[in-house]
């Protein structure tokens, strides 16, 4: 199976400049825990997780309503095309400890692969989606970091 008839391609990116408390407002809204920020071009230059918003936001005591995304976002970004198998982009995935990835295709974000997308289609198997959380969750040499 290709990812693209897995991945999610409902997605909402912000711009570097939007500021932290709109971030966690459109993770509100669309029901996600992580947003792509995007330049003017489309290009993905980096991604926010619910958890990027309380370990380097808010523990960090940023203030939500003047920091940019771009002062805590994720910009070592890992990322899968629409053509690749779903076992490479959850190997991908295990070996890079990442339960979202984005799919890119001419440059451009056109989905995102996240973990529920594996676990709730109705072709891949139980133990692949096992196989794939306990990958991910394995302590490994690929710490995810903010580089």
């Amino acid at each position: 199976m290709k990812v693209r008839e897995c991945m999610c391609t409902q997605i909402s990116c912000v711009s570097p400049e939007t500021n932290l408390n709109n971030v966690a407002k459109i993770m509100k809204e669309k029901h996600v825990g992580c947003i792509p920020v995007c330049n003017n071009n489309s290009e993905i230059v980096g991604l926010i997780t619910d958890r990027d918003l309380v370990l380097r936001g808010i523990a960090c005591n940023k203030d939500t309503n003047t920091t940019p995304a771009s002062e805590i976002m994720t910009t070592k970004i890992y990322s899968v095309t629409p053509e690749e198998t779903v076992d490479n982009a959850t190997k991908t995935m295990c070996e890079c400890q990442v339960r979202r990835i984005p799919v890119i295709e001419n440059n451009t974000m056109i989905g995102i692969l996240t973990l529920a997308d594996i676990a709730n289609h109705n072709e891949i198997n139980e133990e692949h989606v096992g196989k794939t959380v306990e990958g991910i969750c394995k302590c490994g040499n690929h710490a995810r970091n903010n580089e």
